[in-house]
């Protein structure tokens, strides 16, 4: 599906395949508990998210250097352009690496060495975005903007992901209100496992300006009304859904009816190593799973434009939209 699109809803560490996972783990002298590639892949068939993140955070350990999200960033986007990714704004999880004693300038820099010449080498512009684990303490997330302050100048907004239930939004008011005095745009996960009232909460005492998920929005008829009026934008994850068990199959995902609803829905790949797919296979699933039309494709593709924080380059939201509209599908 090389229909041009913007992925907004992109873990990087969730980018990290079985055969990189093994050549980093061998540069760096890493043991990993698999034998191979193959049973590392059988591993991938979680119960939840959390039986997810904690494989997910364990693989981590053969990020070291450098050298090692660099190579993770550059595969990735090419990847992406090979699927019709002409932006992408990437989250990445400082305090997964800052925990085991990477320094979080070796994370920004190693991911900015990729992104700095990912337009010339991949033809995708790209931004990145800093999340909180919503996990961990309030106070750890303040230290980790601080830590971050020397490097703003690579980074556009904060985000909150992992576990999300029992994890309001309301916990990390004040680092929000810190990272919005610094200048940076903010969105959150809210709604995927957690209930509407998260997102409610995300977005008034968070203030953030996209909604991560948002799936359950469709439980709140008022919530969806709001969402509609304001024209929030929801970075929906379909083939995480399934693979996390928040929805039984592909076919029974609510994006037609929330597209259907005037919700501004866009589609991405969440953990594409994880999750079976990139983002132009999920618009592929979903066209398949829910019979989606060609114009509601380009609807979808149209969408990932405007939700895009591309307010400092109107002229290059423009163009990455007559790319859209120009789109001749096989």
């Amino acid at each position: 599906m090389h229909l041009p699109k913007a992925e907004l809803h992109l873990h990087i560490e969730g980018t990290l395949e079985p055969e990189l996972a093994f050549a980093l783990a061998r540069r760096n002298g890493v043991q990993l508990p698999y034998a191979d590639t193959e049973e590392l892949r059988t591993a991938y068939l979680f119960e939840d998210l959390q039986s997810f993140l904690d494989l997910y955070y364990a693989l981590m350990a053969v990020l070291r250097t450098e050298e090692d999200f660099e190579e993770l960033a550059d595969a990735y986007l090419a990847r992406a352009a090979a699927q019709g990714v002409r932006h992408a704004e990437i989250f990445f999880d400082p305090q997964a690496h800052t925990a085991r004693g990477v320094p979080i300038g070796t994370v920004v820099e190693g991911l900015g060495r990729a992104l700095d010449r990912s337009e010339e080498k991949h033809g995708i512009s790209t931004q990145l975005i800093m999340c909180f684990l919503r996990d961990q303490s309030a106070e750890s997330a303040l230290l980790t903007l601080e830590a971050a302050k020397p490097y703003l100048h690579r980074i556009s907004a904060v985000g909150l992901d992992s576990a999300e239930v029992g994890h309001p939004p309301a916990k990390f008011r004040e680092v929000y209100e810190a990272a919005a005095a610094l200048g940076l745009r903010k969105v959150a996960h809210a709604g995927e496992e957690g209930p509407p009232e998260y997102i409610r909460e995300a977005l008034d005492v968070l203030g953030v300006e996209r909604i991560d998920h948002g799936l359950r929005c469709m439980e709140d008829p008022e919530l969806v009304k709001r969402l509609v009026a304001d024209r929030v934008p929801l970075t929906l994850c379909p083939l995480s859904n399934v693979r996390l068990r928040a929805i039984d199959t592909l076919e029974d995902h609510p994006l037609r009816a929330m597209m259907a609803a005037g919700l501004l829905c866009t589609v991405n790949s969440d953990d594409p190593a994880y999750f079976g797919g990139y983002v132009g296979d999920t618009f592929h699933a979903v066209r398949e799973a829910l019979g989606l039309d060609q114009e509601q494709l380009r609807t979808l593709a149209r969408n990932s434009f405007e939700a895009a924080f591309l307010d400092h380059d109107e002229e290059r939201r423009a163009r990455y939209l007559s790319e859209v509209e120009a789109y001749a599908f096989d």
